[in-house]
């Protein structure tokens, strides 16, 4: 027998909870499929873990700058275990609130592997479900490199790096997004030997330059050997060391550690989900959606990063509710979504921050546009704390002013990047930011500066 329900969401992780409580919310009967754990990727392992760890390297880190601020600490000692337990604690606490939301009698909840078995029929474990849609939300999982000999060598990811509780002496950290930059400078503020390899020709590869440059030198500085535009070619082991052999400018080169963390990045999870009886077309590594998450079955809705956009949460959240909203109004205008305020964070020291165009955006688009730039190692504030890598920088319409992209490297950026949002988000101005009053001193008013040359660049009013 089949069970009907009007809209079936597969996942119940961030995108997948915000489409279920809209389309609950617009009077749908809803179910959930999701086999566990619950929770979805980034209470579980993504963003919540990891910043929970980093603010224990963090203060590892200030800890040893005592003596610039007239402080002597000594005998700092790291306990990973006690760093994860902290963790688990939390996580532990933020899970238990979205399990407690998706068992929540408005919903249906079915914790089972769900495939498509036609376009409109799926299978949950032993039984069969049909709805008038469905909305994919299956999230990611990490994708493996085929790189010789790294299977036999064995190695972390960030999963399994996320549950160690005994320091490894040294590392070699493959990647240069995200991910891998925060847990290579986490191990390595907390005493373990780091050597990161990237592929690219700079760390961040989808960053402006200039914005990649202040945490390369920081994390040099902090001692961490740094490669990049680099080949990987193969991995072996010998006597507990495994060792990586790659290409570096052309160079041949290796590096030897005890352990190696895989963090070259993660693939749209629709593994099993057949979706080829579902008729849905599909590239080899995402689902293809429009701007109202539609696939090309247009009551199958694909949210989040199973369908190869952006991965972050708060985007993913709003790609649930469009689907959720668009599934229940199948006759009425639908919802888009709109990147204009594509806004990405980087928590490493220093962190980066972006909202809207970059640079290489708006050069590839051939949009004009005028920038401008402020250091904070000129800021008063910033220099108060002793935190003084990297600037801020601004672009703007050349004619109106209008602010098209805002990016920030330094202190507190992924605090100060919502002055710049909520700007943006009105279609504001440097006329308008530089308006606003800021008080002093503070990091925030590092905006206004960057704001007073562009007003000063733009013809008059």
């Amino acid at each position: 027998m089949t069970h009907s329900h009007d809209i079936i969401i597969i996942g119940g992780g961030s995108a997948g909870y915000a489409a279920a409580r809209t389309a609950q919310a617009e009077g749908a009967d809803v179910g959930i499929v999701d086999q566990g754990p619950l929770g979805g990727l980034c209470i579980l392992r993504g963003c919540m873990p990891t910043k929970a760890i980093l603010r224990s390297s963090d203060l590892a880190a200030l800890i040893r700058r005592a003596p610039e601020f007239g402080l002597h600490a000594s005998n700092l000692q790291v306990s990973l275990s006690a760093i994860i337990d902290r963790k688990n604690r939390l996580i532990k606490d933020f899970a238990e609130d979205r399990i407690q939301a998706l068992q929540h009698p408005r919903f249906a909840l079915y914790q089972e592997h769900a495939h498509f078995v036609s376009p409109t029929i799926i299978q949950v474990g032993q039984h069969q479900l049909s709805a008038k849609a469905y909305i994919i939300a299956t999230g990611s999982v990490i994708s493996h490199i085929p790189i010789p000999g790294l299977e036999e060598a064995g190695y972390l990811t960030s999963d399994k790096a996320l549950e160690l509780e005994t320091l490894p002496e040294s590392m070699i950290v493959l990647g240069g997004g995200p991910v891998a930059l925060e847990l290579a400078q986490f191990f390595s503020r907390i005493g373990v030997a780091v050597t990161l390899i990237q592929r690219s020709h700079q760390i961040l590869s989808d960053s402006d330059e200039d914005l990649v440059r202040p945490v390369e030198a920081h994390l040099r500085a902090e001692g961490m050997t740094v490669y990049t535009n680099t080949r990987l070619q193969h991995v072996e082991t010998s006597g507990g060391m495994k060792t990586v052999h790659f290409l570096h400018q052309g160079q041949a080169q290796h590096v030897t550690a005890t352990s190696i963390l895989q963090a070259l990045g993660r693939r749209p999870n629709i593994d099993g989900l057949n979706l080829e009886a579902a008729q849905i077309a599909h590239q080899t590594k995402a689902i293809s959606v429009n701007k109202e998450m539609r696939t090309s079955q247009p009551h199958i809705f694909a949210v989040g990063d199973v369908n190869g956009g952006h991965e972050i949460v708060h985007i993913a959240i709003e790609e649930g509710e469009i689907a959720g909203w668009n599934a229940m109004h199948p006759d009425q205008p639908p919802r888009h979504y709109h990147d204009r305020l594509n806004t990405q964070v980087v928590f490493t020291d220093p962190q980066v921050a972006s909202v809207g165009l970059s640079e290489r955006e708006c050069l590839d688009r051939q949009l004009p546009y005028l920038v401008a730039s402020y250091p904070f190692n000129d800021h008063g504030k910033s220099l108060c704390l002793g935190e003084t890598y990297g600037h801020v920088k601004v672009l703007c319409h050349p004619q109106s002013g209008e602010i098209l992209g805002g990016h920030i490297v330094g202190p507190e950026a992924s605090e100060l990047i919502h002055e710049l949002i909520a700007i943006m988000h009105f279609h504001g101005t440097v006329h308008d930011l530089l308006q606003i009053p800021h008080y002093h001193p503070t990091l925030a008013e590092i905006l206004t500066y960057p704001a007073e040359e562009l007003v000063g660049k733009l013809p008059p009013a």
